[in-house]
């Protein structure tokens, strides 16, 4: 049966662009669909079909069980959409703001007025409340564009990369939010650059690369498909590569990678922490100097630059829709 957010051979050209060339998505209810990529590879695009913003060339698309295409209006009363910078009006307060989209959705003053305060509440913003937004930090205005996402709580929610241009600390009250989200039940398909979101909050992740799904499965999934984990070792000095070279090759799975002017070494292994003790010993016997070892697991950079060959950052080529989010 498909998910709560279903799209089909979804095409959609600008131009001689391609932006989208036969997306195929499926999220089940509950989870979050992590959809991964850089600028230009058409994941704006993909999120504007499906909220009903932008109609595919071709393709299917259903959310929360309604034809993206044939029930528009019905598919919007049941969504919620955070773009990429927040869409508030700076001039009126964090309540007021929160208040006109409870009275655009016809919820009554009183209705409207008391969903305000629950969600600045549980945004953080309650201090804050009665300020005009254009006195807000970045994150502060991130926080209050997601809430009114939230006023009328959709079953559905898109977030085209939320936390762009957000601190750390920011970007982790913002997860926080959004873990608190999905175990009450809502759906989220999330658009994001940082390889580290799509790791911690998506249950499944597609790589989408000028327009095409190039890969999708788990996190860990999709870290096997780069091999397994490897040691990482620095050398004290030039004339020990070699020695640390022949303790590698005895312990590790593979060839032996040398970077010379930084001195290190580098092996695929199998064995964890316990292989990584054998060849510090190893190396000690051998009276090889040693700055640095670590034992190092696949990231998803490492398989975005495997599936794709270049890294998670805006690309100069693609998608002219996500490049119209790159700039407010």
């Amino acid at each position: 049966m498909p998910g709560a957010i279903h799209a089909e051979g979804l095409v959609k050209t600008f131009g001689d662009v391609r932006a989208l060339d036969g997306v195929d998505l499926d999220v089940p209810e509950g989870t979050v669909l992590g959809l991964l990529g850089p600028n230009g590879a058409g994941k704006t695009t993909a999120v504007r079909v499906l909220t009903t913003l932008l109609r595919p060339d071709s393709g299917a698309a259903f959310v929360a069980g309604i034809d993206v295409l044939k029930k528009p209006n019905e598919v919007r009363r049941s969504i919620g959409l955070s773009g990429q910078f927040a869409a508030v009006d700076e001039y009126l307060t964090g309540r007021e703001n929160l208040q006109m989209v409870g009275q655009l959705y016809q919820m009554s003053s009183r209705d409207a007025k008391a969903r305000a305060g629950v969600l600045l509440e549980r945004f953080n913003l309650a201090d804050a409340a009665d300020r005009t937004a254009k006195t807000y930090s970045g994150g502060m205005r991130r926080r209050l564009d997601l809430a009114a996402a939230l006023v009328v709580s959709p079953p559905v929610m898109f977030m085209d990369e939320p936390t762009t241009g957000l601190d750390p600390r920011n970007r982790q009250q913002l997860w926080d939010v959004i873990e608190d989200l999905v175990a009450g039940g809502t759906t989220l398909l999330l658009t994001t650059q940082y390889l580290e979101e799509a790791d911690r909050l998506a249950h499944d992740i597609c790589v989408i690369d000028h327009g095409k799904v190039i890969a999708r499965g788990t996190s860990d999934e999709l870290k096997a498909r780069t091999g397994g984990e490897r040691v990482e070792v620095v050398v004290h000095r030039p004339d020990e590569i070699e020695p640390a070279r022949s303790v590698l090759t005895t312990l590790g799975k593979g060839e032996v990678t040398v970077a010379r002017l930084s001195r290190k070494l580098t092996v695929p292994v199998s064995g964890g922490a316990k292989l990584l003790a054998e060849i510090i010993r190893e190396l000690d016997g051998s009276g090889v100097e040693i700055d640095d070892i670590a034992l190092r697991r696949p990231t998803l950079d490492d398989v975005f630059l495997s599936l794709t060959g270049h890294a998670a950052e805006a690309d100069e080529h693609g998608d002219p829709e996500d490049k119209k989010e790159e700039t407010p």
